[in-house]
């Protein structure tokens, strides 16, 4: 479970590197909504660095325990989204649930799928790689 938690830590680092790029670079020259998306995006990417590393480093021993490690990375991550975000920095829940809103163009839920399903992606493309 240490592991899995570390990795975690590691992808939260990435989150915040990822969330400075856009907040120093070009987010200050297209909209929000146009920054947003485009840190999902990127986000995504480099998340699926971190992930595949982490799976090809420790190998989850079977699809089971790869889908346990998706979900946990997830829940840690919404756990975290919504407790630092309105307990410590103060924004209210509204703002909070605003970014779950993909018919307003807001990309969220598809990071948090992407943790939650990567981990089993990328142990399944490693069994390939072993036959």
């Amino acid at each position: 479970m240490v592991r899995y938690l570390g990795g975690w830590f590691v992808l939260l680092a990435v989150a915040m590197i990822n969330g400075a790029l856009r907040e120093f670079t070009y987010g200050k020259y297209v909209s929000e909504l146009s920054a947003h998306q485009l840190s999902c995006v990127t986000g995504i990417l480099l998340f699926a660095v971190v992930i595949r590393q982490y799976v090809r480093l420790w190998p989850p021993v079977s699809a089971r325990e790869a889908w346990q490690i998706g979900l946990f990375w997830m829940a840690l991550t919404v756990a975290f989204e919504f407790l630092f975000f309105h307990y410590v920095a103060g924004h209210p829940w509204e703002v909070l649930l605003a970014n779950y809103d993909m018919s307003a163009g807001r990309l969220w839920p598809l990071i948090l799928l992407w943790v939650a399903v990567a981990p089993y992606l990328f142990y399944r493309n490693s069994l390939r790689g072993r036959r």
